[in-house]
């Protein structure tokens, strides 16, 4: 007797998870041909999302078939469709011939952005719907459902990259606005020059040859930086900042890197950027990267007298 019963919860417990799967892959859309209204099956969607974390690591496709318990053919048959539809490049390793790096093309990361933006507001309007508590019920309940299946901790890289979306022109504002007040002294009247070029970034926004980046880290904006047109050959890099507590993970520096390739492949043949002297952790980006200072000239702006410069990169 108590062994059937022993029997007869377990199969109570089976059913009952085996309703939830169905319950939850109904209601983020996986039983849909393709994720989120995009041209990519769930699979296709997950090694992107891979691709996308792992740009730091140097991923493999046997990394990425282990991450995601993926056989090496089928494995192989999404990659080489990636780099069919121009997604992704290979490269291989300095220090092993035998290796294949793999790195997302901006035909690749601008197709992730547009699902990874996608999925942030569906699950947004998820969770809107519920009260604050409620939220935080659900969101404890899937930590438990982790943590009791025995969820790996988080290997991915510690950042991603992505286009912009509504909301981040004004984290961008605010963020350098109290920053530069609170590391360089700086006045507001700074604050209202980042507003003033936001704007125009956003009113006149030319997508093929201008362009904004985000880092990412955890759910929270970090960092970003700015590409825009001076003039048909020239390129201006503009508003470059990393969040103190995102510092000395590389993101600087692959800001300024994404600005460089975004250029050439928008033609032009020069980037231009002004910064200020007292802004050492960025000059050294900017001398890494090939800049070269062509221009000094002292001024007092933002309550502070400064010398500006003027950087160039020839493309």
């Amino acid at each position: 007797m108590a062994q059937r019963k022993r029997r007869e919860r377990v199969a109570q417990r089976v059913e009952a998870v085996r309703r939830f799967n169905r319950f939850y892959t109904k209601q983020i859309g996986v039983l849909q041909e393709h994720l989120l209204q995009s041209p990519f099956s769930l699979t296709e969607a997950r090694v992107l999302y891979e691709l996308a974390h792992h740009e730091q690591a140097n991923a493999t496709a046997t990394d990425l078939g282990a991450a995601l318990g993926l056989d090496a053919g089928y494995m192989s048959r999404i990659l080489s469709s990636f780099q069919k539809r121009g997604l992704l490049e290979k490269r291989t390793s300095k220090t092993d011939g035998r290796r294949s790096l793999l790195r997302l093309t901006p035909r690749g990361r601008k197709a992730f952005g547009k699902i990874d933006v996608t999925s942030h507001h569906e699950v947004g309007a998820m969770l809107g719907d519920l009260p604050a508590d409620a939220q935080a019920r659900l969101v404890g309940a899937m930590h438990t459902i982790e943590d009791l299946l025995g969820a790996e901790p988080d290997q991915r890289a510690p950042y991603l990259l992505r286009p912009h979306r509504a909301g981040d022109m004004g984290w961008v504002v605010q963020r350098h606005g109290m920053l530069y007040a609170e590391e360089y002294g700086w006045d507001e009247q700074f604050e209202a020059l980042v507003a003033d070029i936001v704007a125009k970034f956003i009113r006149e926004l030319d997508p093929k040859r201008e362009r904004c980046w985000i880092a990412e880290q955890g759910g929270e904006n970090v960092g970003s930086v700015f590409l825009v047109k001076k003039s048909e050959g020239v390129a201006q890099l503009r508003l470059l900042l990393v969040d103190p507590n995102a510092r000395g993970l590389g993101i600087g520096t692959r800001l300024v890197d994404e600005c460089g390739r975004f250029a050439r492949q928008a033609g032009y043949r020069k980037i231009t950027l002004w910064t200020n002297s007292v802004l050492h952790a960025a000059r050294k980006i900017y001398e890494k990267a090939g800049y070269r200072l062509v221009l000094e000239e002292p001024h007092h702006s933002f309550g502070a007298d400064l010398i500006g410069q003027t950087w160039e990169l020839e493309l």
